[in-house]
């Protein structure tokens, strides 16, 4: 019963996410977001590249104590908390979520939660889709799909831009500073 109110509200809350054309030309900066998991413990890291160079302009890396279990299509309940803590104080133009946005059974994944929860444009990032999703389409390695304030055309230049060997050159940096690659993993 609680996971058919959770996913009522999930419903009820992709109808609030907003897609729109993003003026690629005015963005300057694009962040990126990740989060790993040891046991009762998270390590989130945070990059912010200049764009469209994706030159590496600052990194940052938390530790905190898991508050929510995982469980398939409610990623954004363990998440948003060690995200949220990354994002405090920060500012770029659009946020890459390592995680979906709109190309969820529900319409709405982490990358959309995200977004609605700090009003900027947000892009879903995965290494493989959800079963019996759309709205997402496949940059390289990735499946991109709107997070929130921008539409899949706009997502998906972005993320062009910034690929490398596949995957987008500041996710990739985020996840191995969230697994601990800079002292010798986590």
């Amino acid at each position: 019963m609680k996971f058919k109110k959770l996913a009522d509200v999930q419903r009820k809350l992709s109808k609030k996410i907003v897609e729109k054309p993003l003026d690629i030309s005015k963005v300057k900066t694009i962040a990126a977001v990740d989060v790993s998991y040891k046991g009762d413990r998270a390590r989130g890291a945070f990059v912010l590249c200049s764009f469209p160079s994706c030159e590496v302009l600052k990194t940052k890396v938390i530790e905190t104590e898991v508050s929510f279990p995982y469980i398939p299509t409610y990623f954004f309940l363990r998440e948003t908390r060690p995200i949220l803590l990354l994002l405090k104080g920060e500012e770029f133009d659009v946020l890459l979520v390592e995680g979906h946005g709109k190309a969820h059974p529900r319409g709405y994944g982490l990358a959309s939660h995200i977004g609605l929860l700090i009003n900027k444009p947000t892009i879903g990032v995965a290494k493989k889709p959800l079963r019996g999703t759309k709205d997402f389409v496949k940059v390289g390695k990735a499946y991109v799909s709107v997070g929130n304030l921008i539409d899949l055309d706009s997502a998906k230049k972005i993320v062009e831009a910034i690929n490398e060997n596949g995957y987008p050159k500041p996710l990739r940096i985020a996840d191995k500073l969230s697994k601990g690659a800079e002292n010798g993993g986590y």
